[in-house]
């Protein structure tokens, strides 16, 4: 019920990975000189892991970007393996003969700056050599996507044929579309909004106090305690409470009703079956990513506001006159289907506003490969070349 058992160890202080830890399918690209950053200063010495699927024509007119959500990373498909400790998150929806066919296209996936699998973050090495942690500066989703584009530009991409995200992926995606919309050929976003909500930035907040209030955060400066001194529990009660924004109440209700877990009783110490589901993701999670990124990438959502600066959302929108697909789910309650309809009536040449039809809630965009998949198969024909 809630998947095999983790190793009975400490967790680490972070689950990053590491230089010299095994690379997997990854390759690096190290941004040339400082990435400036919106909110002042500047990022120096920055790189992005990402992985790659697929050959590039000699145009790059084939190339694919997909863009991960909040604790996803480069690895979009294929099985864990040394390096990824989880297997790819879409791997139902790329590879050869799927809906992102990668005998046609050249499918590229980063991990997002900030992040903890690759990519330059809190619990890289900084250029004195010790773990940027509490000294890591304020992103934004607009100083990711730079990272991005300065990506394509090494990898010789000067339009996406289609540009692809869910969630936080989805934010990158509209911030793609709206900030180089001639860069992109297709868009397509799946539940996700045109700004953060208060409701959505309150849920962020309660879980980045569960991080900072852990004895384990030390000010953001813990990567070099041994296992078990981080702040893996409020990075787990984090987890927890998010796990519970991205499920349905239907589905926790059919899934684990009031049943006990397996062999306790809640009367005598024990747990009712869905506190164990909720204990296994932050175990998980401990394990495979690190809680200052955590911190990183949800201030960089709660950030999120395509009309900052381009005079509101419905002029920000009106730039991004690419054809497009939105998508939502119709059980989602983080992301609410309100906030992609209104993306679908604003974005200048989008379609009317698809509805996946799932139990799962906000997850539904990960875990309803059968509905996602017909949407690329209508957008990318569609795409500018």
């Amino acid at each position: 019920m809630n998947g095999p058992p983790l190793p009975a160890v400490p967790p680490p202080s972070s689950g990053a990975w590491r230089d010299g830890d095994p690379a997997g399918g990854r390759r690096w690209f190290a941004l040339p000189g400082p990435l400036a950053l919106e909110a002042g200063g500047a990022l120096p010495g920055a790189r992005l892991a990402y992985q790659t699927w697929g050959s590039p024509r000699p145009d790059g007119s084939n190339a694919v970007l997909v863009l991960h959500a909040l604790t996803g990373d480069s690895h979009l498909t294929g099985p864990a393996a040394p390096g990824h400790p989880t297997a790819g998150w879409w791997t139902e929806l790329v590879g050869p003969g799927r809906a992102l066919d990668t005998d046609r296209w050249f499918v590229v996936a980063p991990n997002v700056l900030g992040g903890c699998q690759g990519s330059t973050g809190p619990s890289s090495t900084a250029p004195d050599g010790r773990p940027w942690g509490s000294r890591f500066p304020f992103l934004t989703q607009r100083d990711q996507v730079a990272a991005e584009v300065r990506l394509a530009d090494a990898l010789g991409i000067d339009r996406w044929a289609l540009v692809v995200g869910g969630s936080m992926g989805g934010m990158r995606a509209l911030e793609w579309a709206v900030a180089h919309p001639r860069r992109v050929g297709a868009l397509l976003v799946l539940a996700t909004a045109a700004a953060a909500s208060a409701e959505q930035i309150a849920h962020a907040s309660a879980q980045l106090h569960a991080i900072r209030t852990d004895p384990g955060w030390h000010g953001g400066d813990y990567h070099h305690l041994p296992p078990g001194g981080g702040p893996h529990r409020g990075l787990g009660l984090a987890r927890r409470l998010a796990q519970i924004t991205y499920r349905s109440e239907p589905e926790l209700a059919a899934r684990f009703g009031r049943a006990p877990q397996h062999g306790e009783h809640p009367w005598r110490g024990g747990r009712f079956a869905v506190e164990s589901y909720l204990d296994h993701h932050a175990a998980k999670l401990a394990h495979r990513f690190d809680a200052g990124s955590y911190v990183v990438l949800n201030e960089a959502m709660n950030a999120h506001d395509l009309g900052r600066g381009r005079g509101g959302t419905a002029a920000a929108l009106r730039r991004a006159a690419v054809p497009a697909l939105v998508a939502a789910v119709d059980s989602d309650r983080l992301y609410p289907p309100a906030q992609q309809a209104e993306l679908a009536a604003l974005l200048p040449d989008a379609d009317a506003l698809r509805t996946l039809s799932s139990p799962h809630g906000h997850d539904g965009f990960l875990l309803e490969a059968g509905q996602v998949a017909p949407l690329f198969a209508e957008l990318l024909p569609t795409a500018r070349r």
